[in-house]
């Protein structure tokens, strides 16, 4: 296992955190260290502990940094959808404020297969973004066999479009928007996640809300983060159908988190070519 004294960041990463430790990622992420598959999979299921498939990855040049699991009613914790973020130790890759990272999703219920993702993290509002499968193919991988190699693999191959992750964001600090194309982005990602029909959905200006200094601006790489910290962060008021004025939630699903992450990252690519 890697101790904190080795690990090596940029020095947004270094100013942030230092990554996990083996014992900091099950205290977050039980399901990580799973000594079996849940009882209802069938012999045709291989099964292999998350953590052996980490330590693969941490060999390989990752570092996690980021580690939870989805809340359990019908299944065992250990047996529970699990998702790592992971940084490499050495990152060539240089971003004004962010970080790019591998979104590693896993569980052993039969529920998911080993998925790896391209995600990025904005330092300045701690924003961990996930990007669309539509923009960068994600990586995924059955259980069947030993798949600790192919799974290793398939974090290098979507580390290797860190580069051109890091283009398409420069080109969202290019793109200025109108404030009628900031209202109009709000509106959309605000039908993501709340039914047009539905009474008392929050107004599209409070997902335009800036929280910080650092987030002011109208290029279209801060509105998407200003975006997606209030719709996904909760907290916007609305009127419920009786009149009560109530605040709605954060979003802890892991599912909804990929989901609408990805949606969002959608339209903003959509703004970008527009």
């Amino acid at each position: 296992m890697l101790s904190r004294n080795e690990l090596s960041f940029s020095n947004y990463t270094n100013a942030l955190t230092a990554g996990l430790t083996l014992e900091d990622v099950q205290e977050r992420a039980p399901a990580v260290f799973a000594p079996t598959a849940h009882e209802r999979m069938s012999s045709r299921y291989t099964f292999i502990p998350t953590e052996r498939v980490l330590n693969g990855l941490m060999i390989a040049g990752f570092v996690p940094v980021a580690a939870q699991q989805a809340r359990t009613r019908g299944t065992s914790v250990m047996h529970a959808r699990h998702v790592l973020r992971l940084r490499r130790r050495f990152e060539t890759v240089s971003l004004k404020d962010s970080i790019p990272e591998v979104v590693f999703l896993n569980s052993h219920d039969g529920t998911s297969a080993y998925q790896l993702r391209l995600g990025i993290f904005r330092v300045v509002c701690t924003n961990g973004l996930v990007v669309s499968r539509g923009a960068f193919p994600a990586c995924y991988v059955s259980h069947r066999g030993d798949v600790v190699d192919d799974v290793v693999a398939g974090a290098l191959q979507v580390a290797e479009q860190f580069g051109g992750l890091a283009q398409q964001v420069e080109r969202m600090e290019q793109r200025r928007l109108f404030k009628d194309e900031q209202l109009g982005l709000a509106e959309q990602a605000l039908s993501l996640r709340f039914s047009e029909a539905l009474e008392g959905r929050p107004e599209a200006p409070r997902l335009l809300a800036c929280h910080r200094v650092q987030d002011a601006g109208d290029d279209l790489w801060r509105v998407l983060n200003r975006i997606q910290e209030n719709l996904l962060g909760g907290g916007l008021l609305r009127r419920s159908i009786t009149g009560r004025l109530t605040r709605t939630r954060r979003i802890t699903s892991i599912r909804d988190n990929l989901a609408l992450n990805g949606r969002l990252w959608d339209l903003a690519t959509q703004a970008l070519d527009a």
